[in-house]
């Protein structure tokens, strides 16, 4: 089947232009600024809108298997898909966790049969299973997942001596989630004493603070110089973080150390929480509007690489009670993109540096094999947005299994048209052609 993609603005590798894009057997085949004259199979007039690479998720919670009453991977994959996500990366802390080659094996399986994008899988490092990264399909994992703090899933590895075994025994990229535990437990306590046993959601980053933050933050990076680790930390928080990540040229180029944003903590600060409640309590906290500034100014001048979403689903029933009681984490790939592309509007950063930070930089810090750009020869992953179309998230637009978000009644300015994934259109006018199947993403690890 032969596709043309005419009268869009191509966003790509720093440019924005008028072009049109021929797709054939779920390759891209050719980019031009004149139409070809040549028959077609399929014609998508993507006039008024701008076309990007398919957006590269890096860190998703999609709950399955063992916890599927959150969230699935068919119901996730679907919300990836209306929200222009065409590629993931599932993180380990599932039950059973993703710590052995078996559970790895397991999960693939999986999302061969239900996943309506493409799909990947972190395989998750414990107190004693690090003899068996050796063991893993470097084509087939993009990494390492480590918990430096608890968070969801009890994963928490600490010890000085297992965290130098794993950072020196890894040779694929290690994703590290920074928190100090004896901190937040210590500020837990104190809270306790204070509020009683369920203290109030306003206090959760003051329990999971800055300090916390910034301490394991200081021990990874100095590990990761320690032994020349390929250290990628997730979910940046605080301005102070960002004093210790090198900033990287644009695009990617060899960097060893980097740093992700989530977009809840770009898009909310602490003081939402009197308006949204837990719904935006997540590990690590959202913070200050200080904090939330300068994240922001770090997209632009190469301490953040890569744009992510952490995407969490729980029931609201377990989003109930205070810091103690409440689950952390929250839906958002659905709205990932177009709330990055509020953010253009506001002028905090340039479309072409959005397609950076969610298409190419995952591709290349991660390895992706033939994705996150478009380019002749490469999989036609391609999302496809229209601005100046305001609407308004409601409960029967979530896709996500949850059925809440964090985003409803929230009014965006831009909507994703239409979502190609290899080729085919998963999502169009509002709906997911949950007959299409995304591929296994294949990693090509330097």
């Amino acid at each position: 089947m032969k596709t043309l993609i005419k009268g869009g603005h191509i966003v790509n590798e720093g440019r924005v232009f008028d072009g049109c894009i021929v797709i054939e057997d779920g390759n891209i085949i050719e980019i031009s600024k004149q139409q070809p004259e040549a028959s077609f199979d399929e014609t998508i007039d993507a006039s008024g809108c701008y076309v990007l690479p398919g957006i590269i998720d890096d860190h998703v919670h999609f709950r399955e298997p063992g916890l599927t009453e959150k969230a699935d991977i068919d119901t996730e994959s679907q919300a990836a898909a209306a929200g222009g996500v065409t590629s993931y990366f599932d993180m380990p802390n599932c039950n059973p966790q993703t710590t052995t080659i078996e559970a790895l094996q397991e999960k693939q399986q999986l999302a061969a049969k239900k996943s309506h994008v493409n799909y990947a899988f972190f395989y998750g490092a414990t107190n004693d299973n690090a003899d068996t990264f050796s063991q893993l399909d470097v084509t087939q994992v993009p990494g390492i997942k480590l918990f430096m703090g608890s968070s969801t899933g009890n994963m928490l590895v600490d010890r000085q001596e297992v965290l130098e075994r794993i950072f020196k025994s890894c040779k694929l990229p290690l994703m590290v989630h920074c928190e100090d535990t004896d901190i937040i437990n210590r500020n837990m306590a104190n809270a306790k004493e204070a509020w009683g046993e369920d203290p109030p959601v306003s206090l959760h980053a003051i329990i999971r603070s800055e300090e916390a933050c910034l301490e394991s933050t200081r021990k990874a990076v100095a590990l990761a110089n320690k032994y020349g680790t390929r250290l990628h930390v997730a979910h940046i928080s605080t301005a102070e973080e960002l004093e210790c990540i090198p900033p990287t040229s644009s695009p990617l180029g060899e960097a060893r150390i980097t740093a992700e944003a989530c977009v809840g903590h770009l898009f909310f600060t602490q003081l939402d929480h009197e308006r949204l409640d837990t719904r935006i309590k997540v590990n690590p906290a959202i913070k200050t509007p200080v904090d939330q500034f300068m994240l922001r100014e770090a997209l632009t001048d190469g301490r953040i690489s890569v744009v992510a979403t952490d995407h969490a689903p729980h029931l609201l029933s377990q989003k109930q009670g205070g810091c103690a009681k409440a689950a952390s984490g929250m839906p958002m790939i659905q709205f990932s993109l177009v709330t990055m592309l509020e953010l253009v509007d506001e002028g905090v950063l340039t479309i072409q540096r959005l397609v950076e930070l969610m298409c190419h930089n995952p591709a290349l810090l991660f390895g992706v094999c033939k994705r996150g750009f478009l380019r002749p020869g490469y999989r036609a992953d391609i999302a496809i947005v229209r601005p100046k179309t305001p609407w308004t998230v409601n409960k029967d637009c979530i896709l996500s299994k949850c059925g809440w978000s964090p985003m409803e009644g929230h009014q965006y300015q831009w909507r994703v048209e239409r979502t190609l994934c290899n080729g085919q259109t998963v999502y169009t006018n509002g709906h997911v052609s949950t007959d299409i199947l995304g591929e296994a993403i294949t990693f090509c690890h330097q």
